[in-house]
């Protein structure tokens, strides 16, 4: 099956979209579609080849997911516009690579914590349907401190469900946590459900966030199981809506390193041997 082409998709989600309220702006450079809400004044920016890659994997389904995702986060800036924030609002953390803007478009820094050296901790504004990266600017309308901000959040992320899907693979299994409510890779904060995860795994624990929707807890049993978690995370890494980190981490006495260096000192420990 041949690939998507980039002016495909674009087309695809003009037929979808209301075409009088955005304006479509491809930049063909960095291959991205800008949306902008002609009423807002507001506009979000699309990555193409990784609405391409789901495309491929789900065809018109991958087209419904997004053109869903666009029209709530226009709704919410207009509710937002009309409503302001209600205090109530549940706020709950959201994983990010290191890479991610740490700005708003308008230059307000977002509030963040870090977490590792691939991913950064940004907190959210749930909303109902999507939600906002909380920044600067909204703490005093909040009426929040960065502290509260940080505590309501890590109070929040151990209330989600944390219901999973298990398949054993050549010895080895993984736990898919995929809710699909935005947040199940903020699941990897939960500290108490890790723990209960870390009573029931027989090998070596591995947490993987390699997009937002999705946390794969492995029981890693043998070597073969680390090479089937490598080729897993790297295929919903480059599925992903919002994609983290294709890299793997080894969950023991409640810290996280990466695989990679785990690799490295097992490698060393085994020359050592010899």
């Amino acid at each position: 099956m041949k690939s998507i082409k980039s002016e495909q998709l674009v087309e695809l989600l003009k037929k979808q979209l209301n075409t009088e309220k955005f304006e479509f702006h491809v930049d063909k450079k960095h291959d991205k579609l800008r949306l902008n809400h002609k009423k807002l004044g507001k506009g979000m920016e699309l990555s193409l080849p990784g609405i391409a890659a789901k495309y491929n994997d789900k065809q018109q389904a991958a087209i419904v997911e997004v053109v869903y995702t666009i029209e709530q986060t226009f709704y919410a800036m207009e509710q937002e516009m009309e409503q302001g924030f209600q205090k109530t609002t549940q706020i709950y953390p959201v994983i990010r690579a290191t890479s991610y803007p740490q700005a708003s478009k308008e230059g307000h820094a977002f509030i963040t914590t870090e977490h590792t050296a691939e991913t950064r901790i940004f907190y959210a504004l749930d909303l109902g349907k999507t939600y906002r990266f909380i920044d600067e600017s909204m703490l005093e309308a909040l009426q929040l401190t960065v502290e509260q901000i940080r505590e309501m959040a890590r109070f929040s992320v151990k209330q989600l469900p944390t219901t999973y899907k298990k398949d054993e693979v050549a010895g080895n299994l993984f736990y898919f946590v995929n809710v699909n409510d935005g947040y199940d890779a903020s699941r990897i904060l939960n500290e108490n459900f890790l723990k209960e995860m870390r009573s029931q795994v027989e090998g070596d624990m591995t947490l993987s966030v390699p997009h937002q929707d999705v946390l794969i807890i492995g029981d890693i049993r043998n070597e073969t199981g680390y090479d089937v978690l490598a080729q897993m995370t790297m295929h919903f890494f480059a599925v992903g809506t919002v994609p983290i980190t294709s890299l793997s981490f080894i969950y023991e006495d409640g810290e996280l390193e990466p695989i990679f260096i785990l690799a490295k000192n097992r490698v060393k420990k085994e020359q050592e041997k010899q």
